[in-house]
């Protein structure tokens, strides 16, 4: 019987489910149990345990939450009272601070990590909004919560902000988190660090019809070989975040002439099989990285 036992939830599109399968491969060798699919969604909490398909899952050695698609604000709340009692991968404040861009660029900049210039301002002050397109010229509005590039605008003008305003305001906001448009070449650079160790990286570019180099925004992914500064940004970002794995979202400011960390992302996709036939190999470096962590963290003292 296995000493260690631990929970999973991996997103399985995108050949996620073979990735979880050679997780549990690598983690059964050194003796790690792992019961996979735990989607909160469908745990219940009752006197101290929070159970999942007759699993006290706070009996745990630790669990690994991976899937970004189909978090609900009931399993995040789940995830939060869980990693009070036992170890995640990441953490929960790793995990909160991350989904929030301002929180994110806010730590990045205190730890001297260069982020796009930004401001934060209560809903009822749109003059200060007013202010800075003068002084910016062009200005992005994000969600502090949105993922792959929903909900970005590109302000361009304050005609453009005065036309937005409105539907802003109708949307409830408490708050408006707006980042300097950053002039670049269309094209970013994800580096994946897993556990402090540089995983991989690859670039992004924006399609004919946008600026953004999301995929999911139209962009597309290319081969692309990261330098000593890049990695070395990007191991700082995590650590100053907190996170066990992430995947940091890097630009070079052509005017500035220098690197802006854009993203942290907490739960960055493995290569899709298109992307490895592409020549993108890193996934078994990143499983077996994950692996080493999840042994780590759950040994017993």
């Amino acid at each position: 019987m296995s000493s260690r036992k631990i929970g999973m939830w991996l997103y399985s599109n995108s050949g996620g489910d073979k990735i979880g399968k050679k997780i549990i491969k690598k983690l059964k060798e050194r003796d790690i149990e792992t019961i996979d699919n735990i989607n909160l969604r469908h745990a219940t909490a009752k006197n101290g345990n929070i159970l999942h398909n007759g699993e006290k899952l706070n009996k745990l050695d630790l669990f690994f939450s991976y899937n970004a698609g189909e978090q609900t604000l009931y399993q995040t709340y789940l995830y939060q009272a869980l990693n009070r009692i036992i170890p995640m991968i990441n953490s929960y404040d790793a995990f909160a601070l991350t989904e929030d861009k301002f929180h994110t660029s806010f730590v990045l900049r205190n730890n001297g990590i260069q982020t796009a210039d930004y401001k934060l301002c209560h809903r009822d002050d749109s003059e200060q909004l007013r202010k800075i397109i003068k002084k910016w010229d062009k200005m992005v509005y994000k969600p502090t919560d949105g993922w792959g590039g929903l909900g970005l605008t590109k302000i361009e003008s304050e005609a453009t902000l005065n036309m937005l305003l409105p539907f802003l305001n109708q949307m409830d906001l408490r708050y408006f988190y707006v980042e300097k448009f950053i002039k670049y070449d269309n094209t970013d650079f994800r580096v994946d660090i897993v556990d402090g160790e540089f995983v991989s990286c690859y670039g992004r570019k924006a399609s004919a019809t946008d600026w953004r180099t999301n995929v999911t925004s139209g962009g597309s992914v290319f081969l692309r070989e990261a330098d000593d500064e890049i990695i070395k940004i990007a191991k700082k970002a995590c650590k100053a975040c907190g996170v066990d794995i992430g995947g940091v979202d890097i630009i070079y400011d052509l005017e500035k002439e220098e690197y802006v960390v854009l993203e942290v992302n907490g739960i960055p996709a493995f290569a899709t099989p298109d992307q490895e036939k592409m020549g993108l190999d890193f996934n078994n470096k990143k499983i077996d990285l994950i692996v080493n962590l999840i042994d780590r963290k759950t040994k017993k003292s």
